[in-house]
């Protein structure tokens, strides 16, 4: 039942000595999904408390070095490390139209072999998400060729129109979505929701009735009517206290802003809000010109959504982590960090609503919402 999110880059543009490039696990019942890869993932994992090996799904926001290079190398690692006894199961991959084919060209031009097969799953964005100039043409993106000896085919993925969001998968725990924003290239966001669970049984009441702990109780707790010896039957709704609401987690790409409804009905009443914060409130211009984003324009998405967090990261690499101000250093990187916070506070006042400086290596558990 755990749930929590661990940042192993929080830096834009490049990686740097004080912030890795963009990437973020959403860790849960011993699963590890991992969001964007930007390059020298893999070492910020291995610095981690995180185990690579626990990936089995990856979700690239857009094709943009900085939250991509690290995905061929990180499956390498991944695969070098595996045991050949015991190999993972699929790692499907979602992303933007492109994808497939990147990561199919990088290995096999470098001749790489995987121990496991992958799957990758293309979103097709549509012609408002960027500037004209930002969208591949489809000569480009064509995967007509052979598939990698350990690629697996995989869908590609439509803008459901009646929700304004992309449904990348629905099963008995978990619904996640993906939603649209501009950029200067199309990009996405994601909403990981996790299923109401059943509430406990009362037990006081279970005893009364006479019934003692065994299978019942577990067919009870699964939704089953049971009839008792006597002819008594029971039903889960008198036996069981309310369910336990699902949390939900909210990832933003880059972007200046989303697009239509999709992050509003993806996102509303998010436990976590992720959004970038590439430069400060002071140079909106200048990070809307480059398809960015400042913490108040941030602070306006999870107003509209009524998150009861928000996490910005994403930083320009000119603001260094709080634990390293103060030292010295040539050139820039010397803004301080905790500016961009009170920003974002400040656009928030009065809502409740939590803000966060993401630092590489954060891990910001998500408990879960006990019913009153």
């Amino acid at each position: 039942m755990t749930m929590d999110l661990t940042f192993l880059g929080t830096g834009s543009a490049y990686p740097s000595p004080h912030r890795g490039a963009s990437a973020l696990v959403l860790r849960t019942e011993g699963e590890c999904w991992l969001f964007d890869c930007g390059e020298g993932t893999q070492t910020q994992m291995m610095r981690s408390s995180l185990k690579a090996s626990r990936i089995t799904k990856v979700f690239i926001s857009h094709l943009h070095g900085d939250h991509l290079f690290g995905l061929p190398g990180l499956l390498c690692t991944v695969s070098l490390n595996t045991s050949p006894t015991q190999p993972p199961a699929c790692v499907d991959i979602y992303g933007p139209r492109g994808l497939r084919k990147f990561l199919r060209v990088a290995l096999e031009l470098t001749s790489s072999q995987l121990l496991f097969p992958y799957a990758v799953h293309e979103l097709e964005p549509t012609p408002d998400q960027s500037p004209p100039d930002g969208h591949l043409s489809p000569e480009t993106t064509a995967d007509s060729g052979p598939l990698h000896p350990q690629e697996l085919p995989g869908r590609t993925v439509v803008l459901d129109v009646t929700r304004d969001c992309y449904v990348l998968l629905e099963d008995q725990r978990f619904v996640v979505l993906a939603f649209r924003l501009f950029h200067r290239v199309p990009s996405f966001g994601f909403s990981v929701q996790e299923r109401d669970r059943p509430g406990r049984l009362n037990a006081e009441l279970l005893k009364e009735l006479g019934v003692r702990p065994g299978p019942v109780f577990g067919r009870l707790k699964a939704g089953e009517t049971v009839t008792l010896e006597g002819g008594r039957t029971v039903t889960p709704r008198e036996v069981l206290e309310d369910p336990i609401p699902g949390r939900k987690v909210c990832i933003l790409g880059d972007c200046s802003s989303p697009l239509g409804g999709g992050v509003q009905g993806a996102c509303q009443g998010a436990d976590l809000l992720v959004h970038e914060a590439t430069l400060g409130d002071q140079q909106r211009e200048k990070a809307v010109e480059r398809g960015h984003s400042t913490p108040s324009m941030a602070a306006e998405v999870a107003r509209s959504c009524g998150v009861r967090r928000l996490v910005l990261y994403h930083f320009s690499q000119r603001f260094r982590p709080l634990a390293a101000r103060g030292e010295g250093e040539e050139g820039g990187g010397r803004e301080d960090v905790g500016e961009l916070g009170r920003q974002a506070e400040e656009a928030l006042l009065g809502t409740g609503i939590e803000v966060t400086l993401a630092e590489d290596f954060l891990t910001l558990p998500i408990p879960l919402k006990r019913p009153n």
